[in-house]
């Protein structure tokens, strides 16, 4: 069943990227990459994915930007997105939490770290279901 969905993840840590893409990869999921919120918008525009893991924090425009234009968008609307940052939910000098993500529409708000890759997977598979 995964290998007819198309996952499209933006972060802007290249070995973030690779380590996500790898992880769905293996679950037979096709996957595509941006670095940045400029790339992923053309990316959508170019071939709408059926799920998206957007980072939170990177430059040019971040994933709360990306998600709240997509959202808004009804060609894009449904496209659950998985956000995910390194932004620690207790941290409030920031503007990034994960009220933020949730309010932004996101379909699932995943913290990075050490297990992330196989929450994200988690989520993919349970969003598409």
């Amino acid at each position: 069943m995964s290998m007819d969905k198309r996952i499209l993840v933006v972060d802007d840590e290249p070995d973030v990227v690779a380590l996500i893409e790898g992880r769905l990869k293996k679950e037979k999921y096709q996957v595509d990459v941006a670095y940045n919120g400029v790339e992923a918008i053309k990316k959508v525009e170019e071939c709408i994915p059926d799920c998206i893991v957007l980072d939170v924090m990177m430059p040019e425009k971040d994933g709360y930007a990306v998600c709240a234009e997509l959202k808004k968008n009804p060609r894009y609307e449904e496209i659950p997105i998985v956000m995910l940052t390194a932004v620690a939910d207790h941290v409030s000098s920031t503007r990034y939490s994960h009220y933020d993500g949730m309010s932004m529409e996101a379909d699932d708000y995943i913290p990075k770290g050490p297990d992330s890759t196989e929450q994200i997977v988690q989520s993919i598979r349970e969003l598409l279901a």
